[in-house]
């Protein structure tokens, strides 16, 4: 590889496809970052362990087709953020064969989805499937028989084996999250600008911490560094909300600027940390 700056992996997210980083590959190309697309949409029957393998042999093959083995930096959206970890703390957890200085993840269900919970609650799940039919979910979607969401459930399989392997020491872990800090109903309408989470005590509740389908409570990983989205600069905020909720974060504008700080420059401090 020519390039001297390090090679970026993207990988989407649930229902979604690489075009979702259409507006990120456009800055990466304008600062001469290479990156390597993963898509894994067609793979919508599979569970996150397999579609994990598929990404491990996908990174080989670049490697081996760009002759470069070192250090390499992974952006992910959503449930993304599940198979890039399985890979690098379950897969490759003792081996540590993947060189990867930073993992920067986008509104990250890293405890389970307390959405795909919701889509399974006997009480609220038809509701809330409804609410999201043809935007976030398909028509006629059911989410038992969809193998990604049961295995994003708080509980499964998958999120016990993550919790187990827990966070690799050699990787910088840096969280985008987003908040609705004026309580905006236009951030996010299925739900009034609220985001839905589950308390310890199993009772639902909304809040504005949280991007409309991921709250912070089911971002938080020991360890790992945060931003929280909009900044300071409310106006920006203000001027689209929508732009912040979790299905256009790897579209927002200062979103994809902060990103391209912590490509350029790996020892930018996150605002805050989780412990």
């Amino acid at each position: 590889m020519q390039n001297s700056k390090y090679p970026v992996l993207l990988v989407h997210g649930w229902k979604s496809s690489p075009k979702i980083w259409n507006e990120l590959i456009s800055k990466l190309e304008s600062e001469k970052i290479p990156y390597w697309n993963f898509s894994h949409f067609r793979m919508k029957d599979s569970k996150p362990d397999v579609i994990s393998e598929q990404l491990r042999d996908f990174i080989k093959e670049r490697q081996i087709e760009n002759n470069f083995f070192g250090y390499f930096d992974i952006i992910c959206h959503s449930l993304g953020t599940c198979i890039v970890r399985y890979l690098l703390e379950v897969l490759d957890g003792e081996s540590k064969e993947l060189k990867v200085r930073q993992i920067i993840a986008l509104g990250p269900p890293n405890r389970g989805s307390a959405m795909a919970e919701l889509f399974n609650d006997p009480l609220h799940g038809t509701e809330i499937i409804n609410r999201l039919s043809g935007l976030f979910v398909p028509k006629n979607y059911d989410p038992e028989k969809d193998k990604l969401v049961q295995e994003i459930r708080p509980g499964s399989d998958t999120l016990k084996e993550l919790e187990l392997a827990g966070i690799r020491t050699d990787i910088s872990y840096r969280l985008i999250l987003a908040m609705n800090k004026t309580d905006t109903p236009e951030f996010f309408p299925c739900f009034e600008g609220k985001t839905w989470e589950i308390k310890e005590n199993n009772e639902w509740t909304k809040t504005i911490k949280g991007d409309g389908i991921i709250p912070h409570s089911d971002s938080y990983l020991p360890g790992a560094g945060y931003d929280v989205f909009p900044s300071e600069n409310e106006t920006l905020f203000l001027e689209d909300a929508g732009r912040y909720c979790h299905i256009f974060l790897p579209q927002n504008p200062e979103i994809i600027k902060r990103i391209i700080q912590y490509l350029s420059d790996p020892e930018t401090r996150p605002a805050n940390y989780f412990y």
